[in-house]
């Protein structure tokens, strides 16, 4: 779909809705099978690829349906929702907008190519030993013979084990500053001495440890320039937590959702729990607060489609925050609300908490959020 100019800073054209409904037909039309440990399905990916919303944020010319960000984060916030299982496409869309800032017309022939025909890319930061600390990355890359030669480990990389190529954040020079010498290499996955172990959490299989022995790829790997890794991180980080906000958005609208049809149905003391005012008040109180982080979101979205280089760091961590807060405090709700059978699997509650718990961990925990926020402030 082509990029579309919104109307206010909040509202929506008429193509947009019409997308929207779109995404909830095909949700609502489609019937799959979610295997609890794998939330990514490469059939479904591949459908929604030949209806164009694949490629998204993809320029046509390398068999995208461009589309603004804001159109993006639209389509998160549904599949999010609508439980349509393709959750590799957040973090594949972080590498998209990587590619777009950063990557040579031959990188963005290939990978968006991939990607608009429904593939996975996956990005790897944290290690064993570094975490929201991104600048204590060990993991190393040299050059050697016109290659890079790439040792050390990662840890908790989303969807790695669906994804083509792994976007590598490592270290390729020493110097006095920890944020200096660091670079982006994409490392393909039948490269030799690349391996990946799945890890198991409370949410499924969906994150991986990684493990490069001597991997060689070829130089033209490098993503932007060598040793500018830190500003190419930061200048991503901003449209990552907005991705990230608009999935943990439609997490929260589904956990909601879900509540809310439950509570109207369940019936204790002769009339549906829903009929109580302690549980009218808390599901009023959460309807309101998805209505403010939705325009949150969409905000920073349109922000970032304004001026995509525009750094936004104090809006897009309140987006991450906010919306990542809310999904927990929804599926928490959906739980309580639903007593005893909000914790059998039978119900879909205590699925979502699992899946809302670690959205204020990853892409940056909602500590260093509010960490964020408070240095923009001048605190």
């Amino acid at each position: 779909m082509e990029a579309a100019t919104t109307s206010s800073a909040f509202g929506l054209t008429d193509e947009q809705s019409d997308f929207i409904a779109a995404i909830r037909d095909f949700a609502e039309r489609e019937k799959w099978e979610v295997p609890e440990d794998d939330h990514h399905s490469t059939e479904v990916a591949a459908k929604m690829a030949g209806l164009g919303w694949y490629g998204l944020q993809i320029p046509e010319e390398h068999g995208g349906s461009d589309g603004s960000f804001l159109d993006a984060c639209l389509f998160l916030e549904e599949i999010a929702r609508g439980q349509i299982p393709i959750g590799a496409y957040g973090v594949t869309l972080i590498c998209v907008g990587a590619l777009n800032r950063f990557g040579t017309e031959e990188q963005k022939s290939d990978l968006l190519a991939r990607v608009a025909r429904g593939g996975t890319l996956a990005i790897a930061m944290s290690e064993p030993d570094s975490g929201s600390d991104v600048a204590s990355l060990k993991l190393k890359a040299r050059s050697v013979d016109g290659e890079w030669v790439l040792s050390g480990s990662k840890m908790w990389c989303s969807y790695a084990h669906k994804a083509s190529h792994t976007l590598i954040v490592c270290r390729t020079g020493e110097a006095s500053e920890r944020h200096e010498g660091l670079s982006m290499i994409f490392v393909p996955h039948d490269a030799e001495g690349f391996t990946i172990t799945p890890i198991d959490t409370m949410g499924g299989r969906e994150t991986s440890e990684l493990h490069l022995d001597e991997v060689r790829v070829p130089g033209d790997a490098l993503l932007g320039a060598e040793g500018n890794g830190w500003i190419q991180l930061m200048g991503g980080l901003n449209y990552e937590r907005t991705i990230l906000a608009a999935s943990s958005l439609g997490l929260a609208q589904r956990a909601f959702d879900d509540t809310l049809a439950y509570v109207k149905e369940r019936k204790q003391f002769g009339r549906p729990v829903g009929s109580f005012q302690a549980l009218q008040h808390r599901l009023a109180d959460l309807a309101t607060e998805l209505a403010q982080v939705r325009l949150l979101v969409r905000w920073v979205a349109n922000l970032t489609d304004e001026d995509p280089t525009r750094m936004l760091p104090q809006e897009a961590s309140m987006a991450k925050l906010a919306a990542t807060e809310l999904a927990k405090r929804c599926a928490l709700e959906a739980v309580q609300m639903a007593g005893g059978y909000g914790y059998a699997t039978e119900y879909p509650m205590e699925r979502h908490l699992r899946a809302a718990v670690v959205t204020t961990i990853y892409g940056g925990t909602s500590e260093i959020q509010r960490n964020i926020i408070a240095k923009t402030l001048g605190l």
